[in-house]
């Protein structure tokens, strides 16, 4: 996983169109992501800002929901690099929640907890 960024939810920051179109600083990329997310997530108001990502665990550009997301503020005040390494992984209902949603993003974690 050299090289490859991931967020506190497992999700692969580094492989993701926002991080990629912003860190290429590529305008039309962004504004290929931000059309693809409001057809995708019928939100007709996202915008390139709001799609200008530096992957979450920067206090830099973090994309839409990632902002305000729970698990990446449980994980900053844990400090802990992911939620792979987190003490309450097992037990947690957010990051449980979320991979309800996103089973691709347990996968990841389950894999970085077991080569830690």
């Amino acid at each position: 996983m050299e090289n490859t960024i991931v967020a506190y939810c497992g999700l692969v920051c580094s492989a993701c169109s926002a991080y990629i179109a912003t860190q290429s600083g590529d305008p039309a990329a962004l504004e290929q992501v931000a059309a693809q997310w409001r057809e995708e997530y019928h939100a007709p108001d996202i915008t390139v800002e709001s799609v200008m990502c530096d992957g979450c665990l920067t206090g830099i550009h973090k994309c839409g929901h990632c902002a305000e997301c729970e698990i990446r503020a449980c994980g900053v005040v844990h400090g802990v690099v992911n939620c792979a390494y987190c003490a309450e992984y097992d037990a947690c209902e957010k990051i449980r929640g979320f991979f309800a949603m996103v089973p691709p993003a347990r996968e990841t974690l389950d894999a970085i907890r077991a080569a830690r």
